[in-house]
């Protein structure tokens, strides 16, 4: 498959005035209710600042805002179209949103208590060097936190969840979006080649993550990841 920086970019940048529509359909809105419950899991230990990486029209940060108004929060992505409808959608202007590669963060060391990531990972074309990244912008006790699809463990929802991830959201997607690069069609495939559960965990810690835990989420179609940078 390719991940390639241009190919990503390129896509998203198709699809990004429908990206949000398409999201909470294809969902049925239970998006909405795992990011919620990846902010209620964020250790918000003072007002340093916190870091969404992959933000893409911005949800998640806009959401880590809303919760800690106090705190500055920063999405990043190198989809600048994606970014544009971010920053429309934040009309307070209380997120700083900059494009930016997720394997090249712009950012000194120890900078954030929090970095964090929802449905992005996966487009990164050197997942560890994102996790890597991610843990090196992250202050020494601080938390990275990834939020991705996973595979149901349910053997009657795994068939279900399957059919439907393969064969029903990529038409209903592709003919909503009228994407060329068949965006929808990269969605099952990035999920299935994605690592999950505990090789995820595994990666995490081999870049230097500890305490790390997973959790899942309605029936692990989606899983919260979690590890702490070494105080």
């Amino acid at each position: 498959m390719d991940k390639s920086g241009a190919r990503v970019r390129e896509m998203f940048r198709q699809i990004a005035p429908r990206y949000d529509a398409m999201n909470h359909l294809l969902s049925v809105n239970i998006d909405r209710l795992w990011r919620r419950q990846a902010v209620n899991r964020l250790r918000v230990r003072d007002q340093n600042p916190i870091l969404d990486v992959c933000t893409g029209t911005g949800d998640l940060a806009l959401a880590i805002k809303k919760r800690h108004p106090d705190v500055p929060v920063v999405g990043s992505d190198f989809c600048f179209a994606m970014l544009q409808i971010a920053h429309a959608k934040d009309a307070d202007r209380g997120v700083d949103f900059l494009e930016a590669d997720a394997q090249h963060l712009p950012f000194p060391d120890h900078q954030f208590q929090c970095v964090t990531v929802a449905f992005g990972l996966r487009n990164v074309a050197d997942t560890d060097r994102g996790l890597a990244e991610m843990m090196r912008v992250c202050q020494p006790g601080g938390q990275v936190m990834v939020l991705e699809f996973s595979t149901p463990t349910l053997p009657l929802l795994k068939q279900s969840y399957g059919f439907y991830f393969r064969h029903v959201l990529p038409r209903v997607g592709q003919w909503f979006a009228r994407n060329d690069k068949s965006a929808y069609q990269y969605l099952p495939e990035s999920v299935g080649q994605f690592p999950s559960g505990q090789a995820l965990l595994d990666r995490m810690t081999a870049v230097g993550l500890v305490d790390t835990r997973a959790k899942q989420l309605t029936c692990g179609v989606a899983t919260i990841y979690e590890g702490s940078k070494p105080a």
